[in-house]
């Protein structure tokens, strides 16, 4: 059986963690698929967006913890060693590798590696049965794939605090209303509206959407009047590439697409 499921469709694709029985925990066959999966995915130029989600009733549980703990148990320092061979950002650089954007499909349980690869996403979307913890302090570990950085820079310092001080869930609507999901859905329409978001995005300019996302991460680490003026430059540089006719083409597309969605309704 395969532990990571990939779905290919016109523009983007849908990557599935496929361990349900063990709520997608990322054992070492997992992980290795996953890395696969994603690296098939940034060596295809057809793939534009991704949508990553899990099947079943979580998204990830995390590190497969009962096989890092079996490997070495008779030795404490030898397995501790082994746990730091394990636990490698090699999930997190794949992901990173995909110039284009990420939405999660948080469908439940984002546990620790789960809730860091949750965040290693662009945009979150959750399924009312979502809940996200941060459990490293718990089980005697720290994050390295940036949920200590990137949890405070989404819902605030202390908020971040709380959630990794004590490992309680933060479920579906809290994370709403902390500004860690962008949307809740119901759990049986979750899929289709990552599906329609994917969608939306495909129809942008298939090189401006790879810039902008570096555009937006980029310019986030720098000051605001720095960053103000290496926008206008990267504008000004993006504009000489694009001549009136090409321009006022898409204009028309837009405008068309804004009739189309407007009769929809």
């Amino acid at each position: 059986m395969s532990l990571v499921l990939l779905e290919k469709h016109d523009g983007y694709a849908i990557v599935t963690l496929n361990r349900p029985d063990a709520m997608n925990a990322l054992s070492r066959e997992l992980r290795q698929q996953f890395v696969q999966v994603f690296e098939d995915c940034t060596q295809d130029q057809n793939i534009r967006v991704i949508i990553l989600t899990g099947n079943g009733r979580a998204f990830c549980a995390g590190f497969d913890l009962k096989e890092l703990g079996s490997d070495n148990s008779d030795n404490a320092a030898g397995s501790s060693n082994n746990a730091a061979a394990e636990v490698n950002n090699a999930l997190a650089r794949a992901m990173a590798a995909f110039d284009g954007p990420i939405i999660g499909a948080i469908n439940g349980h984002a546990i620790t590696g789960g809730f860091e690869m949750a965040l290693a996403c662009d945009v979150l979307i959750a399924s009312e049965n979502a809940r996200f913890a941060d459990t490293h302090a718990r089980v005697g570990m720290l994050p390295g794939w940036g949920l200590s950085q990137k949890l405070p820079r989404l819902i605030g310092l202390s908020r971040a605090k709380e959630v990794s001080f004590t490992g309680a869930p933060v479920f579906a609507r809290q994370a709403y209303e902390w500004g860690l999901v962008n949307h809740v859905f119901p759990a049986d329409v979750l899929l289709e509206k990552a599906v329609e978001m994917a969608e939306n995005m495909c129809a942008c300019v298939p090189h401006i959407l790879k810039q902008y996302k570096p555009l937006i991460e980029d310019g986030y680490s720098m000051p605001l009047q720095e960053a103000m003026l290496w926008e206008e430059a990267q504008a000004i540089e993006s504009a000489k590439q694009a001549s009136a006719y090409i321009i006022e083409q898409r204009r028309q597309q837009v405008l068309a697409k804004g009739r189309s969605e407007k009769d929809d309704r």
